[in-house]
């Protein structure tokens, strides 16, 4: 039996938020913290605001994440950052194969993997997004989209490393559109990752799994989504940018996760 795991909520700012715009949201949502102390709260910076975070984040419960890192340790890559400068800069987590980044910038399932290994090595805890795009989701192909990403993204990776890795499941459609997944149809896939899990990595592996899901999470529907017995929590887009929205996400699942109890 699945029992619910405290809501794991991610804020993903994507390419926006100057360094002051960084600090008032974080301002905020560290003041909002003591009364969401039932979550795991995780805000993804872009990099130019990554050290001003992690200075305001120190000693509060609220985490630090980046929405991307390079699979080489350092070197002659212009334009990337490595995984150990951005343990460095104060990062737990790290963002690998967002819809995003396979969409405009031709990540693959091979690149992922590469990723997820490189995060590993400094020490940071890969947040591995999987989602099928409207075209695949009409033509019936949601698992076995889902379940290759899985394979080729996770590829090499053992029970006891797969215990640091969070999933996202972002229905590529319903990113950016305004349109959400609803809970029962989040739900279902969200069901059939946890069994791909529990074939890969055993039943107790599974059970311990954060899947998180993403698409359109707002205010309004946080509530029904969390209630679902396999959504652990959200990976937060648009809805993160304002921190009234981003805090009452939280509450909502706050809410249903204390109704479980």
């Amino acid at each position: 039996m699945h029992h619910k795991k405290p809501p794991f909520i991610a804020g993903n700012w994507k390419m926006h938020m100057t360094i002051p715009e960084a600090r008032a949201l974080i301002s905020a949502v560290v003041k909002a913290s003591p009364g969401l102390s039932e979550a795991e709260i995780v805000l993804v910076p872009p990099f130019t605001a990554l050290a001003e975070a992690s200075r305001l984040l120190l000693d509060t419960p609220v985490q630090l994440g980046a929405q991307n890192l390079f699979y080489e340790d350092k070197g002659a890559f212009t334009g990337e950052v490595a995984g150990p400068m951005l343990a460095d800069a104060g990062c737990r987590y790290v963002v690998i194969g967002h819809s995003e980044r396979r969409q405009y910038f031709g990540e693959t399932d091979a690149l992922v993997n590469k990723k997820v290994f490189a995060a590993f090595r400094a020490g940071l805890k890969p947040i591995v997004c999987v989602g099928e795009t409207l075209e695949e989701r009409e033509a019936g192909r949601t698992i076995s989209r889902i379940e290759s990403q899985l394979r080729n993204g996770l590829a090499g990776i053992t029970a006891d490393r797969f215990a640091e890795v969070v999933l996202a499941y972002e229905p590529i459609w319903a990113i950016g559109t305004g349109k959400t997944a609803a809970a029962s149809q989040a739900e279902e896939v969200h069901a059939r990752i946890r069994e791909k899990l529990a074939e890969n990595y055993g039943k107790e592996a599974a059970s311990y799994a954060i899947i998180l899901y993403g698409g359109s999470v707002k205010p309004a529907n946080s509530y029904a989504l969390f209630r679902e017995k396999n959504i652990d929590g959200f990976l937060v887009g648009g809805a993160s940018l304002e921190a009234e929205s981003f805090i009452q996400i939280t509450k909502e699942a706050i809410k249903a996760y204390k109704e479980e109890q």
